[in-house]
Order: C-alpha cells, then structure tokens, then sequence
C-alpha cells in the first residue's frame, strides 16, 4: 500500500441486461466517483428548478464548511479527548458506553473517552481540504489512543465509528500524500488491528452471530445479554473485510461473513428479516420489521459489500431482500412495517432512518423510486422544520413520544446521492433547505445541539459525532463534490470513504461461499469483476411468462426491482397475476377491465 492505490478503473459494462445496467452505470457508479458516467439525467415527474449558480452553490459549500468546524472547534476546545461534545453547556460526555445502551447499564467508572468525535471527523477534516488539522490529529493519535479500556461497548457502534473512522483515515493518508506532509508511518492500521481483536470474542457464539456488547479490556461478561439487533450483527462486513485486506488476517473478514450468512439463513419464506434476535439460540425475538431502526444498514452493508468486494454472494443476498422489501413493506412512496411472518402491515410509519434508503435505491439503479420517496421525507421536513425520530404517515402525525431530531444525516446522504446521478437542481435546494434549518434551529454558541421536540425546538445538550462524520460531510460534497473526482468510493454507514480497489476484489475469504463452493482463492468470476451484469433470479426462464426463450425473457427485466406480469399482454384475473413496476417499484394491480397497471395513487 505504499504506492498510489490500483482503483478498479471505469471500464464499460458488456452484457444483456436491458435498462437496468444502464441505470447501474449512470446512477449507481457515478455515486462512486466515476466522473465519466456523472450524465445529466432528469427524473420523469420531476419539477424543473432554475438552476443553482456556481457562486451561490459556492457560498452553500463555505457555509457548510463553517458550520463544520463550528461544531468542531467547540469540541475540541470544550470536549476533547473525551467522546461528545455537550453544546449548551460547553462540556463533554464519555458515551461510548451509552450509545446503543437506553437502560444505561454496566457503565464503567474509570473511562474518560477515546477522542470518539475526532475519530469520526478525520475522513470529514480530510475531505473539506484541512490537512494540518488531519495531521495533528493522526498524529496525536498515535502518540496516545489506546483501547486498553475497561469499557463495554457497544460492537456497532464500535465498529463504524471507531474502526470505520481509523481504516478509512489511515487510506486516505496513504493514498494523499498531502494529507501527511511529514510522513505517515501506518499507525492507525496498527490501532484498527488491536481494535479489530478486542472485537473478535463477540462472534464466540454459537451461532456465530456476535453478542451486541463486549469490554474492550476484558471481553465478555459471563451474563451478557444474547439479545441483539439485525443491523447490529448484519452491519460489519464493510470495515471488518477491509481490516481483513489491509493486515492479510482473514479471520475479521471470516467472522463479520459466517455472522451474516447465519443471519440470513434467519430470513423468513418470505425473505423477510426480523429486528432483534437471540445470538444464542438463533431465533427472533421481534417478528415486526421493516428498513428503518434495528434494520437499516443490514440491507445497505449487503449492496455495498457487493460493490466493494464484488463477490455475487452479497448481490444474491441483497437482490432476495430488496424485492421482498418493495413486495411486503411498500405502501406508495412509503415503506411500513410488517410481520417478516406473514408480510401483513404493523406499523405504518416514518422513521427518520428511513432516509437512507433513496440512496442506497441509486445505487441499485431505481432512480424513479428513489426520487418518489426523497420527496416524501422533504415534505414532512417543510412541514416541521427538521424530521421527527417517527412520523405516523397514515394519521399525518408526529409518534407521541418519538419527537426528537438528533442531527441525523440521511436525508442529506440521500440528497447527495441523488443530485450525483441525476444532476437535478432540485436537490440542491434541498441541500439548501437543510442548511438552513440546521442553522436556524440547532447552532448555539457551543456548536450544534440535537432537537428535544421537534414542536417546539427545544434543544438536547448533545451533538453527536455523525453531525461530524456525515451530515456535514454530504452537505459539503452535495456543493462541491471535487473529492470525488477521477476516485471511486464505497461509504460506509458512518460516512467514512473505503477505495473500490480491484485488488480487494480478487480477494477471497478463508471460509467457503455459501453459493459456489467450487470458487477457488485468487480465481474470482464474479460479475462485478467482469463488468457484467449481476444474475437476477427473475430472469430465470421457469419464471418467464409463455415460457419464452430466456433472451428475449432477460431483455424485459429493466430495474432490480422489476417483477413481470404473469402474462405478456399484462391480461389478468386477480391482482397476484401482476409484478412491481420497473420505475417506481410500486405493486401492479388487475383492472375492473383485466389488465395489469398503476391504478391508485
């Protein structure tokens, strides 16, 4: 890794596959720094706004680049070397031990932080250009972080924040030389390695799914809850297979797949995965489920995995899900919640969560769905000012108790995701909108607190690192994506950019694939190493209406999402006889008059 990185290069796509890859190459790779495929694409239905002009798109770059370090000097000069900034009162709180932990319970006496916020920051300094301050930071680092800590962590939360942040800085300052003027001896690699370890005795489970929590001094507590989350299990394959990669260890890589594979052997008859599970005995505990908390990053670790590693067995995984989310959890624009069981509905609501999924949609290449729901959660924006934690869509209000903002960066992420593929200027106001509001209702003089109640904006002594890592970070690049430019870039759920490089592509982990056990290390045949287009199961010509030849089946598919009517000429007799449209995913129904189509709202 000492020399420049070997990025997997932009090289055209071959295959039939009909508008789906063309959508895969346009939307979905331009997210990744192909700026050779950033085409400008306009949405169907979708509004046209005056264009933004370079300077006004400019000063929305200075401002978000002021708003970052606003929340950033502050915590340095009142928090620092301690987790969170506390704004109002422009003091600190050591809540890696608290995050995840809502009954606040086996809380250590003696932790006193791990610089959590400079951690998470480090990809945001280096991306916003403040290589001095990046510098100082690794630097100091070095010199003093030690996780040699009697603290129970959280493992998710550890992982993206704390490794997540750590591998992709240490890249970074290989892969810019800018970054480290003075050199860079690889200590964050070493410090992301110790982490890694003190991480590994949570998958001693088994199922091999990890325990939610684990002491970074002293590994795992005899009475250690078994109760644990999807996302919270499903989520660590991006930084563990990274880790894997960078040291030549697998066994990170090993432990983070084997836990997602038994997760996903969990998944119902109807591809449906629930929200908490025992690690122990391998059940759920809550059958509700849906794409927002508990749930939210296992959905997008897979698409992303498959990007980042190019192995079909994250596609496959990721394809089964996507399409019984759109079958079982979609309602219009919307996505409830409903019983991973039965598919029926349980809770038809928002959750701010939810925000991400837009632009993980642009990454599959379902731009017209991903516009159809973005719009939907800049509605409820406008209508409150910033978004509540949960959103009753079906009654048009705020969940009683649920009325919190804490300074989450989805809807920005989805924003930036989608002006990257379309170039709609649309969303540039959006990136404006939320600029806006961010600073009228959350900036204090101490930085940036998370709203209390979004009815009445009182404000709640926090500002989380995420403000840092990810809110602040698309807003920027919303504005002034120059970073991006001639790279390629996977971001993790943190917001830490991982290098979509071929050589970790061509890596294979130690423990056979579930799908092909005939793949051999260093013999990779994967599509995404090949520029095809991934097998979607619908193609299959069992599937194919008339059973017509298989060509001529596969070049109808147009969009991962695409589910065929049962006949050709779309004729029906009940609604089960019609798919999911291809551009907005949404679930055909029969007519009065017997054919398939779009006949609600």
């Amino acid at each position: 890794m000492a020399g420049g990185m070997d990025h997997a290069e932009a090289r055209p796509f071959v295959g039939v596959c009909g508008r789906i890859w063309r959508k895969w190459k346009f939307a979905g790779m331009a997210l990744l720094g192909f700026s050779t495929l950033l085409q400008l694409l306009q949405l169907e239905n979708s509004a046209m706004v005056e264009a933004m002009s370079l300077q006004h798109r400019a000063e929305l770059r200075e401002d978000v680049r002021q708003m970052f370090h606003h929340a950033y000097d502050n915590y340095m000069k009142y928090a620092f070397p301690h987790d969170e900034l506390k704004p109002l009162s422009r003091g600190y709180t050591d809540s890696l031990g608290e995050l995840g932990n809502l009954k606040l319970e086996h809380l250590s006496s003696t932790y006193n932080g791990t610089a959590l916020t400079l951690i998470d920051s480090l990809t945001s300094l280096a991306i916003l250009g403040n290589s001095s301050e990046f510098e100082k930071s690794v630097n100091w680092l070095g010199e003093n972080l030690s996780f040699d800590l009697d603290v129970r962590v959280n493992v998710f939360e550890c992982n993206i924040r704390l490794l997540g942040g750590l591998i992709s800085a240490h890249m970074l300052a290989l892969d810019l030389k800018s970054l480290m003027p003075s050199g860079y001896n690889g200590h964050l690699l070493r410090l992301s390695e110790d982490l890694g370890r003190r991480l590994l005795p949570a998958f001693k489970t088994p199922t091999g799914i990890p325990y939610a929590w684990i002491n970074l001094k002293y590994g795992l507590r005899e009475d250690e809850t078994p109760e644990t989350s999807t996302s919270g299990c499903g989520s660590l394959i991006l930084e563990m297979g990274a880790l894997s990669r960078l040291t030549g260890n697998p066994e990170f890589e090993d432990a983070a797949l084997l836990a997602l594979r038994k997760l996903w052997s969990m998944r119902s008859p109807l591809n449906l995965v629930g929200t908490t599970l025992n690690v122990i005995t391998g059940q759920w505990i809550e059958h509700s489920s849906g794409i927002g908390a508990g749930v939210d990053s296992f959905y997008e670790y897979l698409m992303k995995a498959y990007i980042l590693f190019g192995d079909d067995e994250y596609w496959d995984m990721f394809h089964d899900a996507y399409m019984a989310v759109q079958q079982y959890y979609r309602h219009g624009p919307w996505y409830h919640d409903a019983d991973i069981r039965t598919g029926g509905p349980t809770h038809r609501q928002l959750t701010s969560l939810q925000a991400f999924w837009p632009g993980l949609q642009v990454l599959v290449g379902d731009v017209g769905a991903a516009n159809g729901t973005h719009r939907e959660f800049v509605h409820v924006w406008e209508k409150y000012g910033v978004i509540p934690e949960r959103y009753l869509f079906d009654r048009e209000i705020i969940h009683p108790t649920e009325r919190y903002y804490p300074l989450r960066p989805e809807l920005a992420e989805s924003t930036f995701f989608l002006y990257q593929a379309t170039k709609d200027p649309w969303y540039l106001r959006v990136g404006e909108l939320l600029v806006n509001s961010l600073n009228v209702y959350t900036r204090v003089n101490g930085g940036f607190a998370s709203v209390r109640d979004v009815l009445t904006m009182e404000l709640e002594d926090h500002q989380h690192s995420f403000f840092l890592s990810e809110t602040c970070k698309y807003l920027y690049l919303l504005f002034d994506d120059s970073f991006l430019k001639g790279q390629n870039y996977v971001f993790t759920t943190e917001g830490h950019p991982l290098p979509v490089l071929r050589a970790w592509q061509q890596w294979q982990p130690s423990v056979e694939s579930s799908l092909n056990t005939e793949r051999k290390r260093g013999n990779k045949d994967s599509a995404l190493d090949f520029r095809i287009c991934p097998n979607l199961k619908m193609n299959d010509c069992k599937n194919c209406s008339l059973r017509i030849d298989c060509k001529t089946c596969s070049l109808r598919v147009e969009s991962a999402c695409h589910v065929l009517d049962k006949q050709l000429d779309h004729r029906c007799t009940q609604d089960t006889d019609c798919g999911l449209d291809a551009s907005s995913c949404r679930r055909r129904s029969c007519s009065g008059s017997g054919y398939c189509g779009i006949w609600s709202k």
